[in-house]
């Protein structure tokens, strides 16, 4: 294994961010091998197909065959999985993650893989999509996109080095940042933007007339939406895993939709285009940076 070559990477999980990674790696030849592990039987079978792993293996035979192990799994099996690593995990193999909640993560491999904690670098590559299982990866995903690593006082500069290297070969660009941080910054840009999208979805769902509704639908129900048809398992754990955080900004959401409400039951004109110009003007100069 070296700075732009990591040998044999075990990825557990492959859907639509491991099969990516694994399509990316062997786009970018930085791999000898990459083998899949995973629940499902049919989703393996696909990643083989399109290229994304060369062989399918148990656990145990992934975590000594492989110098990265490359968990992508919902966060919720972080702590069950690590268990089930740590007797098997030699001291030449790295392990990072691509789980969209650190705090919870880390707790459950400094819980469970005890000294061994050092060989575990928590990331989470800012990809995805709307769609999730291998039939959905794609090589360039990871392209132009952040991965925020979140290094553990137990990890070596040299490890943290290489995991920033990992992740950069398959296009990311990578920041350091704390669990802490990145846990309460991602409630906001991301967890919240997913429970608001199920939550329209559920509402006009619930409509008595629903069917009309999705019938006549256009552009922006549908772009707002698109990331209620991400994985309800995956953001199911999220949920739990990052619940402080999230009610934090959820409860500030209703705050200011109070607000709006009171100010559209007054027919508040000024007061609503206040609000609505300092929120376009804010998008349009973000969308600018």
């Amino acid at each position: 294994m070296s700075a732009n070559h990591f040998g044999t990477v075990g990825i557990v999980g492959v859907g639509l961010i491991g099969a990516s990674l694994g399509l990316a790696l062997k786009q970018a030849g930085a791999v000898s091998e990459i083998i899949g592990v995973g629940r499902s039987a049919s989703n393996l079978d696909q990643a083989m197909k399109m290229g994304a792993i060369d062989r399918i293996a148990s656990l145990e035979d992934a975590v000594n065959s492989s110098q990265w192990l490359v968990l992508c799994v919902p966060v919720a099996q972080m702590r069950a999985l690590f268990a089930q690593i740590e007797p098997y995990l030699g001291s030449n193999t790295l392990i990072t993650d691509a789980g969209s909640t650190k705090s919870d993560v880390i707790l459950a491999a400094k819980e469970t893989l005890g000294k061994k904690v050092c060989q575990f670098i928590p990331a989470h590559p800012i990809a995805g999509g709307a769609q999730h299982g291998a039939a959905a990866a794609r090589a360039d995903l990871f392209q132009g996109k952040q991965t925020i690593i979140c290094q553990l006082q137990e990890n070596s500069a040299t490890d943290v080095a290489l995991a920033e290297r990992f992740w950069a070969t398959v296009g990311s660009m990578t920041k350091r940042i704390s669990a802490v941080q990145h846990d309460a910054i991602y409630a906001a840009v991301s967890h919240l933007p997913h429970v608001l999208s199920y939550a329209l979805m559920s509402s006009v769902l619930h409509s008595e007339d629903a069917e009309q509704k999705l019938g006549h639908a256009g552009a922006g129900f549908r772009d707002f939406t698109r990331i209620a048809a991400s994985s309800p398992e995956m953001w199911r754990d999220i949920c739990i895993a990052n619940k402080q955080a999230i009610l934090k900004e959820l409860d500030q959401y209703l705050s200011i939709t109070q607000r709006l409400r009171e100010m559209i039951a007054k027919e508040d004109a000024d007061g609503l285009e206040k609000v609505f110009q300092k929120a376009s003007q804010a998008r349009q100069k973000w969308d600018e940076s």
